[in-house]
């Protein structure tokens, strides 16, 4: 199977990216197709991202796709400040649940398909948590609770093709639920005050007063 050049540096970016410890963490990296397995070690990819060389079998995909060592190490070395508690709450909504089952379509335990979403929401969140609030690509594998992740090819060129939609709903996951998070945080509890203005006068009808403060 032929996987196009310019895919492959997304297909990387993408499948190396959101409690109690983990007490596993992501040792192999398997891309399947059908009966087409392949498997690039998680300390291949250390390895890349502390010395700027590939190795084994990931020294021979970035050839094949065309991908520079040294720019595969940056994307892994690459950190993404993301606020723990905003997170967490985020990944609870529909709109982050909506987009963690789409990704577990994707990336999921090799052994436990069906356990995607719960294992992507715990290596964000623990992942951030070891970060103190950033992370990194290695720092989401460490924090994986399976030794095996899958990532699904066909899937993954599919979600790839459709790059405009995809686009669309992470914009939405960025700002629009993180905004209504922040609203929701400074908006305080309780009913509102009761107003103070005078009721509205009916068309024709002269302005109602407000009542005398010593009475009539």
């Amino acid at each position: 199977m032929r996987i196009r050049p310019n895919v492959l540096g997304v297909l990387l970016g993408l499948s190396l990216s959101t409690a109690a410890p983990s007490l596993q963490a992501a040792e192999q990296l398997v891309f399947v197709s059908g009966a087409f397995r392949r498997s690039i070690p998680v300390a291949d990819l250390d390895h890349l991202a502390a010395t700027g060389q590939a190795r084994g079998l990931l020294a021979d995909v970035l050839k094949i796709g065309r991908q520079k060592p040294e720019d595969v190490a940056r994307l892994l070395n690459q950190k993404i400040t993301l606020p723990l508690v905003l997170t967490s709450r985020l990944l609870s909504t529909r709109i982050g649940e909506a987009i963690l089952q789409r990704l577990a379509g994707i990336f999921a335990p090799l052994r436990a398909p069906g356990t995607g979403v719960p294992a992507l929401r715990s290596a964000l969140i623990i992942g951030i948590s070891n970060g103190n609030g950033t992370l990194t690509p290695t720092g989401f594998l460490r924090a994986y609770p399976a030794n095996e992740l899958a990532i699904n090819i066909p899937a993954l060129l599919s979600l790839v093709g459709k790059t405009n939609s995809i686009t669309d709903l992470v914009r939405f996951f960025s700002e629009s639920p993180l905004d209504g998070l922040r609203e929701g945080n400074e908006r305080p509890s309780g009913p509102p005050a009761p107003s103070t203005s005078p009721p509205a006068s009916a068309p024709g009808q002269p302005p109602a007063s407000a009542p005398d403060a010593k009475g009539s």
